[in-house]
């Protein structure tokens, strides 16, 4: 049986300064090597509600000497 869903996120947390449960944003804390840990904020009032860890592949920082994407070139030449 193949996994309906992939990952969860929240979207509403309860919030103890607001005592109510309040929309929520992600702000990434750290890019670890072993995924990414990203904090929960309330809209409201700005309080911390919570963490999570993302596990995946470790990202590679980009290289100086990497070449540039052809869209990008091709969106600095229509802007000239």
């Amino acid at each position: 049986m193949s996994s309906q869903f992939g990952a969860f996120t929240a979207s509403e947390l309860y919030c103890p300064k607001c005592k109510t449960a309040q929309r929520v944003r992600e702000r990434l804390l750290l890019v670890l090597p072993s995924g990414e840990l990203y904090e929960f904020l309330c809209t409201a009032c700005g309080s911390s509600l919570g963490k999570r860890t993302v596990s995946g592949p470790a990202v590679k920082p980009a290289s100086a000497s990497a070449p540039r994407s052809q869209t990008a070139v091709t969106h600095r030449r229509l802007i000239r």
